[in-house]
């Protein structure tokens, strides 16, 4: 690799950890670098491989530069870049009723105020991008993937153009239609199938395989049949419908049939009649009594270890490889004994989102994206309770896969010996037929040493064919883990669930090649509305920064860390958390305080005399304090650092405060609100829940706060700014007096952060079951930086002397097992 392109990569890594923190990013860079570990097939790739894709990345982009020149044509400003006039736009006389703008440069807007904004919403989320969905006008943007999304849900290019025509206030702008036609020509013309543990690429067109054949990668990735196999496929089915494969073929590719698209698909015809005619919203099906008709493909073989080339040489070549399964109809795979219970409901949008992934029958790959606490895991295994297949479940986290674990039991009949954990710490029975194993990422990518159970198992997960891989939190994990994990097990489907399609990087676009297009997206405010989301009301708190305090974050010597605490710290912040703690709790809420600073966090507990959790927390303690919080009336705060933004499950919660946060995460954000989500007994009509930031005002934090603030902004919330949140000299809080302050000052001046930071990330890496990969019984040594001070007792640190413990005894051969 070139100098720079090593530099590229570096920063992008470096930029992937600050992104979590330290949480999730840190360490999986940690050792992607240590020994760049080919991936399957011993094929060395590079973070960057995924979007390095030039042929696709130059169409892709000759495409929006073509877009953007028809739009500049049509209204752009030069002087003004983004801005443009389309106030010459042809309009229809009867502009009025309808409820879309369709502009020249690929942006829509919605009028969410339409009689028909359901209809309209569900085709737009469809076919496009939302950018901002606020309360009464919605904007979404034409791209190249959210196109190759739609083809795959089987809406064609002329029911794309109608239904927009049909919609739109003025008539499509010829560039618009030129390019929905240029990125829809030759999607769905391929599919990538998995029979008996094999790949094949299909089609129904042989042309189509022969240009794909012409690509070198795809050509070597090809597996030459026998002409023993081709004859036996070719007599194995019976003649093909008119207009099929020609004969001249049956010499030249593998044939088979398979069960046609059903053009009578109700949630699709139901979307489209519904679009064209609302007034007249059913209409049956033509062949909707017709028997399932069947169609001849022609596929060849390739090879496994050359899977990703293949989909990236398709890509290339403006084929994107569709993935489906027909799960009905396969007959390879024992089928698993699992059914939703029948006191589990599915709720309206969950069952919608289900449907963009099932088709006649048939399970596509792709992404589900639905807010914090609106079930997602649940859409998860009603998804593999639909397909009925042997089920991979990979989480993020130990915490996550005891989660996902006990939701399968609660919502599901799977029989006990059917559901398997597979941690560095729990390794339940693993059915040898059929089953659901629930693990994280870390354990199926690892590429070291193993244990030999942990080997076992992974040999097991590696040679069976999966029906479907269930991939929770699917925007945390870099690309190069996707690429290690899917690489090396063979699955027909893969549903990637979040709450949060974002990222501070440029890798989210890999996704789109990894899982597959994203399928839906719910809108967050329709979903408060229908009381499925509590109502929250998001606060912003400016609080002025006391004067000395102030004075020392102006000063240059100090560190960014060190400014970031003067800030963090900041007393009139501390009285505002406190007056907002004292409000709430006299109301009878449950109050959660977060700070990714853990001295801050300290400070915030020990002064207002409440529990706390950070990384260094014990499990026990962990527990005790939320149990302490859902249960009784007496703990209605804790404060928390960043652990607490997943994996954590508090539907009692209904307050935040946020006085601290990882810099411009708009991720973290979302998350945080998410804890709040879960819809609130008792709600009387307004506001049900808070989510309070803490800011200090002319600092950097203001800046952060703005971007922060941008997702949940476009997702139709509102942020009210506070200035006075209460009368001066009305509250007496612990740092009202100057004494206090310039005590708090010293003790911010002098304390420790570099060293509290590297703990807790050290910590949350821990619990996040990314540091206990089993290296054949031997632990993971760290080296831990600490000041003189910590080390002479100053951070509470005490000395302790291990032994080597009992299993280091040796024994002899003839009573060794009885010790084991």
């Amino acid at each position: 690799m070139s100098g720079k392109g090593a530099q590229k990569q570096r920063q992008k890594r470096k930029s992937l950890a600050e992104d979590y923190g330290g949480s999730v990013g840190e360490d999986l860079l940690e050792y992607m670098e240590s020994e760049e570990a080919p991936g399957p097939g011993g094929v060395q790739q590079s973070v960057d491989s995924v979007g390095a894709s030039s042929n696709l990345s130059r169409r892709i982009q000759n495409r929006l530069q073509k877009l953007n020149e028809v739009a500049q044509s049509a209204g752009g400003d030069g002087d003004a870049a983004g801005y443009y006039d389309f106030s010459t736009l042809d309009m229809k006389p009867d502009h009025e009723a309808r409820p879309v703008w369709v502009c020249p440069n690929g942006r829509i807007f919605l009028e969410a105020f339409s009689p028909i904004y359901k209809q309209a919403y569900d085709f737009l989320v469809a076919i496009s991008e939302p950018v901002s969905r606020p309360e009464f006008l919605h904007e979404y943007k034409l791209t190249p993937y959210s196109l190759y999304a739609a083809v795959s849900v089987a809406i064609e290019t002329e029911s794309i153009l109608k239904v927009l025509e049909r919609l739109s206030k003025n008539r499509l702008p010829a560039g618009i239609v030129a390019f929905i036609k240029d990125c829809t020509l030759s999607y769905g013309k391929a599919k990538l199938v998995l029979h008996h543990n094999e790949f094949y690429v299909e089609s129904l067109y042989p042309e189509v395989l022969r240009k794909l054949l012409e690509h070198e990668h795809i050509r070597a990735a090809r597996v030459k049949e026998t002409a023993e196999d081709i004859m036996t496929n070719a007599t194995a089915a019976p003649p093909a419908a008119p207009g099929g494969v020609r004969p001249e073929d049956a010499s030249e590719f593998i044939q088979k049939d398979v069960s046609a698209e059903d053009q009578a698909n109700l949630q699709y015809q139901k979307l489209l009649n519904e679009d064209y005619n609302v007034a007249d919203e059913h209409h049956p099906g033509k062949a909707s009594g017709d028997q399932q008709k069947t169609v001849r493909t022609v596929s060849f073989k390739i090879r496994k270890t050359m899977v990703e080339q293949v989909k990236r040489a398709c890509l290339d070549l403006d084929y994107p490889l569709m993935e489906e399964y027909d799960f009905r109809n396969d007959k390879t795979i024992p089928d698993l004994e699992m059914d939703l219970k029948p006191t589990t409901r599915i709720r309206e949008y969950q069952e919608k989102s289900l449907s963009k992934m099932f088709g006649n029958g048939r399970a596509r790959s792709g992404i589900i994206v639905l807010p914090c606490g609106a079930g997602k895991t649940l859409t998860g295994v009603t998804a593999a309770s639909t397909i009925k297949k042997s089920c991979l479940c990979l989480c993020t986290s130990a915490v996550s896969v005891e989660q996902w674990t006990a939701q399968f039991k609660m919502w599901t009949n799977i029989p006990e010996k059917k559901i398997a954990r597979f941690t560095s710490v729990a390794k339940d029975y693993i059915d040898p037929d059929s089953g659901v194993i629930v693990t994280t990422y870390t354990m199926v990518a690892f590429g070291g040493r193993r244990a030999r159970a942990s080997e076992e198992v992974m040999q097991l997960i590696q040679g069976r064919e999966w029906g479907c891989i269930l991939l929770d939190e699917v925007h945390v994990v870099p690309a190069k883990m996707f690429r290690k994990v899917i690489g090396s097990i063979a699955c027909h489907c893969k549903l990637g669930l979040t709450a949060t399609l974002v990222r501070e990087d440029d890798l989210i676009g890999d996704l789109n090649f990894l899982i597959g297009p994203k399928l839906y997206e719910a809108n967050w405010m329709d979903l408060t509305q229908s009381g499925f989301l509590a109502n929250v009301s998001c606060v912003e708190v400016w609080c002025p920064m006391a004067g000395e305090f102030y004075r020392e974050y102006l000063r240059e010597t100090k560190s960014a860390r060190k400014r970031a605490l003067l800030y963090v710290a900041n007393p009139n912040k501390f009285t505002a958390a406190e007056f907002l703690i004292q409000y709430h709790e006299e109301r009878g809420d449950k109050i959660l305080l977060f700070s990714d600073d853990v001295f801050a966090l300290r400070l915030y507990a020990t002064k207002l005399n409440k529990g706390y959790i950070y990384g260094g927390t014990g499990e026990r303690e962990r527990m005790r304090l939320l149990q302490s919080f859902r249960s009784s009336p007496l703990v209605n705060v804790i404060c928390i650092s960043k652990v607490g933004d997943t994996s954590i499950d508090l539907p009692e919660a209904n307050v935040i405060i946020q006085v601290s946060s990882h810099f411009g995460s708009r991720r973290q954000e979302a998350q945080r609100l998410g804890r709040i989500l879960r819809p609130k007994a008792n709600a009387t009509g307004g506001f049900n829940a808070f989510f309070y930031t803490l800011i200090s005002t002319d600092t950097h934090e203001m800046f952060y706060s703005n971007k922060r603030q941008q997702y949940l902004v476009d997702q139709g919330y509102t942020f009210k700014v506070v200035t006075d949140l209460f009368e001066p000299g009305s509250f007496q809080g612990v740092f009202t007096r100057k004494e206090d302050q310039r005590a708090l000052l010293n003790e911010v001046l002098s304390a420790d952060v570099e060293s509290a930071a590297k703990d807790e990330n050290a910590a949350i890496r821990d619990d996040e079951d990314l540091s206990r990969l089993e290296l054949s019984g031997h632990g993971r040594k760290k080296k831990k930086l600490a000041s003189l001070g910590a080390l002479s007792g100053a951070d509470g640190t005490k000395y302790m002397e291990y032994s080597a413990g009992h299993g280091a005894k040796q024994r002899h051969n003839l009573f060794r097992d009885r010790y084991r």
